[in-house]
């Protein structure tokens, strides 16, 4: 990246930290159970909901506690649960009609970060029902109020609950893009401990790394407040005390219970802090190969962490010491380095690999652009980065690079 372009990115990045205090962000009010629900939309005056899930987690029988909720307090729930993995445009605007056909007042997404931003999608299509959704990516897009949103996160990863991000892909071009909008940041968050409790091992622990990014990037860029460090400092501290108990022993309470803070304090510090080229890569991994995002984050973390050298390892080593993997005493380097390991640690016992099979190479160029109009200038990182320089996360992660 030459001299100019670094200029510009910084002059932004400073713009926008300047700017936090005055920007209208909400925090989510936080509800501990679904059973507060019904009564939550009675006083919205809300007949009719549109619930937003995927397939999955309806089949197994997830969703049903709430849906009967509903329907024994007379709310009429119309189902949505198309979402894919990586929601596509396509499932925002059938998602959309269905809410129109049943004459919703309230959308209900409930699952992972993938049904949270395909409900936000909708949200911000009701609010713009003349403008294709092409047209509303990107930054501050979307001015209008959406029609209530409640978030009900099955997985302790995401943060979407209480962000403003949506992330889409394009089913046809396959570009995977962000939607960063203060109106879209949903109004509720229900942490329900059961509600995760059959979630698989492989999931607890890609969404649990996924929060862990959240976590960590957003304390290293440089765009942080006092309130976003204490919050990606708690998520550290609770992902490193908890993680492991929820991944062996998926019923225990207390776990669950800590990774849905975790998740939901990660969200509200990377949500006004940014996130930075770790998400930048997945979320092109994902939108070229379907690749799920927590588990893209969890492999190209510690990568991407090594890439940034000297300028993260004061950061990275004050969070080792959140973590319990560092002392105070250690050098700067030596701490971050030891945080860095330690991810590697986590990953490894928890069963998730070093590298990311199916890329291929031809690809890369165009997945690495991506990246870099997605995180520059926006991502306050560490060490700024052009596509060319982001091509070598991609090889390095490819499974064929340990050959």
């Amino acid at each position: 990246m030459n001299i100019f372009e670094k200029a510009f990115c910084r002059v932004f990045q400073f713009c926008f930290k300047v700017a936090i205090p005055v920007l209208p962000y909400r925090e989510p009010k936080a509800l501990d159970s679904i059973a507060g629900v019904p009564a939550l939309l009675k006083e919205k005056g809300a007949k009719s909901v549109l619930l937003v899930t995927d397939a999955g987690l309806r089949s197994f029988g997830i969703t049903a506690p709430l849906e009967k909720l509903l329907s024994e307090n007379g709310i009429n729930c119309a189902v949505y649960d198309g979402t894919r993995a990586n929601p596509t445009v396509a499932n925002v605007e059938e998602a959309r009609e269905l809410y129109i056909k049943e004459k919703c007042e309230c959308i209900i997404a409930f699952g992972g970060g993938s049904p949270m931003d395909c409900a936000k999608a909708v949200g911000a299509r009701i609010a713009y029902p003349k403008k294709q959704l092409s047209k509303l990516k990107g930054l501050l897009r979307v001015w209008r109020r959406i029609p209530t949103l409640i978030a009900i996160p099955t997985t302790a990863g995401t943060g979407s609950e209480t962000t403003v991000t949506a992330v889409i892909t394009d089913g046809e071009t396959k570009h995977k893009y962000t939607m960063n909008n203060f109106t879209t940041i949903p109004h509720y968050a229900v942490l329900d401990p059961s509600v995760t409790y059959t979630l698989p091992k492989s999931l607890t622990a890609t969404t649990g790394m996924d929060a862990l990014t959240h976590a960590v990037e957003a304390y290293i860029g440089g765009s942080t407040t006092k309130d976003t460090r204490a919050n990606a400092k708690e998520a550290v501290k609770l992902i490193f005390d908890n993680i492991e108990t929820a991944y062996n022993d998926g019923t225990n309470h207390d776990a669950r219970a800590n990774m849905l803070r975790a998740a939901y304090v990660a969200g509200l510090a990377f949500t006004k802090s940014y996130v930075g080229y770790i998400h930048a890569v997945a979320h092109s991994l994902g939108g070229e190969y379907n690749v799920p995002h927590g588990f893209a984050n969890a492999v190209i973390m510690p990568h991407v962490l090594d890439l940034y050298g000297k300028a993260a390892y004061k950061k990275l080593h004050e969070l080792g010491v959140v973590a319990g993997v560092a002392s105070e005493s250690d050098t700067s380097e030596v701490g971050a380095k030891k945080f860095i390991a330690a991810i590697r640690a986590l990953n490894k016992k928890m069963d998730i690999p070093e590298h990311i099979s199916g890329i291929k190479e031809e690809d890369i160029p165009k997945m690495a652009a991506h990246a870099a109009k997605e995180a520059n200038p926006l991502y306050p990182v560490p060490v700024l980065m052009d596509k060319k320089q982001l091509e070598t996360i991609y090889r390095t992660v490819a499974d064929w690079s340990k050959k």
